[in-house]
Parts: structure tokens; C-alpha cells; sequence
């Protein structure tokens, strides 16, 4: 894996618009004081979009069976008598 740029707080201040271009390419930024790093600026994932119902029909089976407990799980949460 390739090491994170990293960039004083002047240089991050003086360049934001080109470090935030990296980090949409998927880069990592640290931007660092005094030499110290203080900050990591990482590419966000966009949220999976389920807006629509339905979108995954066909694609998941329930097993007949989903809602029977084991005999010992069930002893364990006294839900046999």
C-alpha cells in the first residue's frame, strides 16, 4: 500500500482545492504541524441508494426453516418447555 501525501497546514490552506481532487481518486491526505500529523483526509463512500422497495427481490432466499431455534439455543433462552 502506498503512503498517505502529506502536507504542512500552509501548504493544505494554499492547496485544498487540488488535495480534495486526490482524495476523490481515492487518495489518502495527512496534513501535518510542525511535522507532527494531525489529520487524515480520506475519500467518504457514497450510501447504497434503497430508496426503492423491492430492489433486491430474487436475489435473497429465506431458508423454510429461518424461524426454528436449535433445541440448546432455545433451552438457553427458555423458550422450551
Amino acid at each position: 500500500m502506498e503512503a498517505a501525501r502529506q502536507y504542512n497546514v500552509h501548504e493544505a490552506k494554499t492547496h485544498f482545492s487540488r488535495i480534495l481532487q486526490q482524495v476523490e481518486t481515492g487518495e489518502e491526505v495527512v496534513i501535518s504541524r510542525a511535522g507532527e500529523p494531525i489529520a487524515k483526509v480520506v475519500p467518504l463512500h457514497p450510501r447504497a441508494d434503497r430508496t426503492d422497495y423491492g430492489v433486491l427481490r430474487g436475489q435473497i432466499r429465506i431458508a423454510e426453516n429461518f424461524d426454528d431455534l436449535p433445541d440448546d439455543i432455545a433451552d438457553a433462552f427458555g423458550m422450551r418447555g
